[in-house]
């Protein structure tokens, strides 16, 4: 699935490259998808949307599913605010929020979720379901088709 990103100081850009997905970096907003895609934004201000991913998502909000947003813990109820504002404008979903340019295990939060909206898209597709042991639980994932 293709990924859309803003990154002011670069702590997106790493995310990204983190998930080795197709991606394209929206610059000014006036970038065109004709794909569905999942947006990542960085926070601006005081919890604010940039103003391309504004301009992009006016343009292209008919192909992004859900998005996730990068901010700085330390801005407290501002954290990653973007991504709450733009999912109230558009009705889509906030896939994740994550500090800064992500942990591993927001990587892998991050790409779970895009395989469960790949999934929601192709409901026809069958997926595998093994079960694995863990402390003696049992454990269901769910894999994409290769």
């Amino acid at each position: 699935m293709l990924i859309v990103y803003a990154s002011r100081t670069g702590n997106v850009t790493r995310f990204v490259q983190k998930l080795a997905l197709p991606a394209q970096k929206i610059t000014s907003g006036q970038e065109r998808v004709q794909e569905p895609c999942l947006l990542i934004t960085y926070t601006t201000g005081m919890g604010e949307v940039p103003e391309e991913i504004q301009r992009f998502m006016q343009h292209n909000h008919q192909h992004v599913l859900a998005v996730a947003g990068s901010g700085n813990r330390n801005w407290g109820k501002n954290y990653a605010r973007s991504a709450d504002r733009i999912a109230q404008q558009w009705n889509i979903p906030v896939l994740m929020k994550f500090e800064l340019s992500g942990r591993p295990q927001d990587v892998a939060c991050f790409l779970e979720g895009a395989q469960r909206l790949e999934h929601h898209r192709h409901p026809e597709q069958e997926f595998a379901q093994p079960r694995t042991q863990q402390s003696g639980a049992s454990e269901e994932r769910r894999l994409l088709p290769t």
